[in-house]
């Protein structure tokens, strides 16, 4: 059996994910795995490998890292591979043309249901704005973000516990499953992509600083979607007493009160009130603090604070 040789290219677990289907599946020769640099990451800047890279080296697969694709060496050697294909899921860098030309073809495994949420965070927008359902799309590349047409799609159902982390776990699998299904009919010519309908497109942009900040005047419901659409990362937080507090998980709850005020406390319980409804904090981090359980913070620091007390000022 010939195989298909493909360039994988991806940088997070989602796209670990992936390539670990693919390796998996006898179909295909990964002849080169293409991902982000190393980056320094923490306070104490340690150089972290991405996820992709740390799969492809227990492979024994050629990794490239260039900073930037185009115009690269790393480029020029990648077009000399002589590959069938290339796969692309979460890569985090534009293809130039040059590149997409060289090869029969190049599809991407994108993790929302096209044509919405075009961009690098979709799962968070997805969970941010309290969407019912979420999905994976294996898309043709073209060089304008995530505009190919459409070879296939799939849908799975948003959980009242799904947030950015179960949701990156979940899609990553449903990714990696339909592009294994895919992939065959496709590059046999069999399955022919749909366009996206332009009218119904919407994008989903990296989250910015300013949005990770929580607007307690918003409704209970608002509040707790960003919540855990921010969570694990980047994390969203409000003020305490002129600090930063992050907020990782809440639930909501009942009461009514000046949004951002407590208008419960116990030892094991915080309750914070919004425009409509409220929000119990569960795992929080204090300024100068490590991560705790709620009950954990007002056995300490938190002991001094009193219902009346405000968060956002």
């Amino acid at each position: 059996m010939t195989k298909t040789k493909l360039i994988f290219m991806g940088t997070p677990d989602f796209s670990a994910t992936v390539l670990e289907g693919l390796l998996s599946d006898n179909h295909y020769n990964i002849v080169a795995v293409v991902t982000q640099p190393d980056r320094a990451v923490g306070r104490k800047k340690e150089i972290r490998i991405t996820p992709v890279k740390e799969l492809a080296l227990a492979h024994g697969l050629p990794v490239y890292q260039p900073e930037k694709l185009s115009g690269s060496d790393e480029m020029a050697q990648l077009m000399k591979l002589d590959a069938d294909g290339i796969v692309t899921a979460a890569f985090g860098q534009f293809l130039p043309t040059k590149l997409l030309n060289s090869v029969s073809f190049a599809v991407n495994v994108h993790a929302s249901l096209l044509p919405k949420y075009r961009g690098g965070a979709p799962i968070h927008y997805a969970l941010i704005n309290g969407d019912k359902e979420a999905g994976v799309t294996i898309m043709e590349m073209i060089k304008e973000m995530d505009a190919g047409d459409m070879i296939s799609q799939k849908a799975l159902p948003i959980l009242a516990e799904d947030n950015v982390g179960t949701l990156f776990t979940k899609l990553a699998v449903l990714g990696r499953d339909l592009l294994l299904e895919t992939l065959p009919a496709y590059i046999a010519g069999d399955l022919k992509p749909v366009p996206q309908d332009k009218d119904k497109v919407s994008f989903s942009p990296n989250i910015s600083p300013e949005e990770e900040r929580i607007d307690w005047n918003k409704p209970a419901e608002t509040v707790f979607n960003q919540i855990r659409g921010m969570y694990p990362w980047p994390v969203a937080h409000t003020l305490l007493k002129g600090s930063r507090f992050k907020i990782y998980q809440a639930q909501l709850a009942d009461g009514t009160g000046q949004p951002g005020q407590i208008i419960e406390k116990t030892k094991k319980t915080l309750v914070v009130a919004a425009d409509s409804g409220a929000i119990s904090l569960k795992i929080v981090q204090p300024a100068g603090k490590p991560k705790m359980a709620i009950s954990d913070f007002l056995n300490g620091v938190g002991r001094t604070l009193e219902v009346g007390d405000s968060f956002g000022q």
